[in-house]
């Protein structure tokens, strides 16, 4: 698939299908004007009859129109002029995604950029609109599955001159997309098919192509660098127990990397005790995974200049009672009196780096789910700069996140878990976090819980491939601000098409 930016006149380009916004009130604008306009009215006269509605969404697919170049359109609704907003340009451009899904057109022009959004630039448009765009599309074919072969072209349309800032900001959208969409695709896997070695394998591949160095940690690395945690596991595993570092290092980049942690563990106890057996037990949680995977490929085909170090934790699951209890005096950290934990020894490691800052992605508590739903992630952090960064690019992105507080109070995972299981209620998603932070002392650190944000509700749970959007707005932003270095190299490996 193909998208690119152009300048032009929507009723005069003979495309496959063409693509117009309209709002339920008011006049028509822009494209869907001058296409009125060429038909004498006609496409005034369809609207009139109430068969598009009124709902942000809506959809109405015509034929080819008297004097419009276009063999078939695709009418759809914004809504009310004075309430369009971010969601509903999103919600709008998602509604085309999922249509062109569906329909056998191999050039198809969208114009829905031209539509302005309060407080919102075209750049902004034109990112939000390759982002969503390109998200419906993609298929990498991981390791064990066959790529899908599609060839179509997306043209996007926009209402002034065509400037490189234009190009940068459609560039930076389609780059965005793929992550999302590679992070919707481990996210969806069978859990059967998640176990430590196909992450493993993945990985690789990402490594080959985009160049990254990568290492995989077992256990003489555990040893050396304190792991006791993973120590632990791997022996209970028979070896299946793995930490894979993949970095970044962009040889424009100055300063400290920034490290970005994605958490793919399930509870030993909860697995059949033929599969604890055989120790090939799958990795039931993709979802932090696939993220930082994500949001590492973006920055990659974005070509940033930056150093991200992506820390991958492929275990099987964190202990089971009986065995995830160490002496205090064990690894750097046995003052804390904490339980160990897989994420806290990936913490402890992070520190290797000399990270600029922190950040781990996991669906750690249902918690945040009941507190939040799936509008927002849970955001903890240990400093205030970087929570701030988050928020903000939260807000530009619509991947949101609601910070939530950091307890000083001596709080034991032990006995948040003991009272969770005798009172079948959620683990405390505050509790957690807070002694997660005491394995992150030596750098800003942030926690996103995306338990609720990273897959649909209801019984078809189908990952949403978040935060990806957050993380790589994010990453942007950081290679913009990095002093006397362009945001993308000379040479950028971002293309506009598959």
């Amino acid at each position: 698939m193909e998208i690119i930016p152009a300048v032009g006149e929507a009723q005069k380009l003979g495309t496959e299908l063409l693509v117009l916004g309209a709002f339920c009130d008011g006049p028509l604008t822009g494209s869907a004007r001058a296409v009125n306009d060429r038909s004498a009215g006609r496409l005034a006269a369809k609207l009139a009859q109430g068969e598009l509605g009124e709902a942000v969404g809506a959809t109405l697919f015509t034929g080819r129109l008297p004097g419009v170049a276009a063999k078939r359109l695709l009418l759809v609704g914004l809504g009310r002029a004075e309430t369009f907003s971010d969601r509903a340009y999103r919600q709008a451009l998602a509604v085309v995604a999922r249509a062109l899904n569906d329909d056998p057109a191999a050039e198809v022009v969208v114009t829905l950029a031209e539509n302005e959004v309060p407080r919102r630039t075209l750049s902004w448009r034109m990112q939000q609109a390759g982002r969503i765009l390109a998200d419906s599309h993609y298929d990498f074919g991981l390791p064990d599955r066959s790529v899908r072969d599609e060839r179509r072209s997306i043209m996007l349309l926009v209402p002034q001159a065509l400037t490189s800032e234009l190009v940068v900001a459609l560039r930076q959208g389609v780059a965005i997309g793929e992550g999302v969409s590679f992070a919707k695709e481990l996210g969806n896997l069978p859990p059967d098919q998640c176990t430590p070695a196909f992450v493993t394998r993945t990985a690789e591949a990402m490594a080959r192509q985009f160049g990254f160095s990568i290492e995989i940690l077992g256990r003489r690395e555990f040893e050396n660098h304190g792991l006791a945690t993973f120590l632990a596991l791997e022996q209970v595993t028979g070896g299946d127990c793995r930490l894979i570092v993949l970095r970044s290092d962009h040889r424009m980049a100055t300063g400290r990397p920034i490290v970005l942690i994605g958490n793919g563990m399930a509870a030993l106890e909860a697995l059949p005790e033929q599969q604890q057996r055989l120790h090939r037990a799958p990795i039931r949680d993709m979802r932090g995974i696939g993220s930082v995977l994500g949001a590492m490929r973006t920055v990659e085909r974005l070509g940033l200049a930056l150093n991200v170090v992506g820390l991958i934790v492929a275990g099987q699951g964190e202990f089971s009672r009986g065995i995830g209890r160490r002496p205090r005096s064990a690894g750097n950290r046995g003052s804390t009196g904490l339980e160990p934990s897989l994420l806290g020894d990936v913490l402890c490691y992070a520190a290797h780096f000399s990270p600029s800052c922190v950040i781990d992605v996991a669906a750690l508590t249902r918690a945040c789910v009941v507190a939040l739903g799936s509008h927002v992630s849970g955001l903890f952090a240990n400093d205030e700069a970087l929570a701030s960064e988050l928020v903000n690019c939260g807000g530009v992105s619509g991947d949101r996140v609601w910070r939530l507080p950091l307890w000083d109070d001596e709080l034991s995972l032990t006995t948040v878990r003991g009272e969770a299981d005798q009172a079948e209620s959620p683990p405390d998603a505050i509790a957690a976090a807070s002694n997660l932070a005491r394995f992150a002392t030596a750098y800003p650190w942030a926690h996103l819980d995306i338990s609720g944000t990273a897959s649909t509700a209801g019984r078809m749970r189908r990952a949403t491939g978040r935060p990806v959007p957050l993380l790589a707005e994010f990453l942007i932003g950081r290679a913009r601000a990095a002093p006397g270095q362009p945001i993308f190299p000379p040479r950028s490996k971002t293309e506009l098409h598959s």
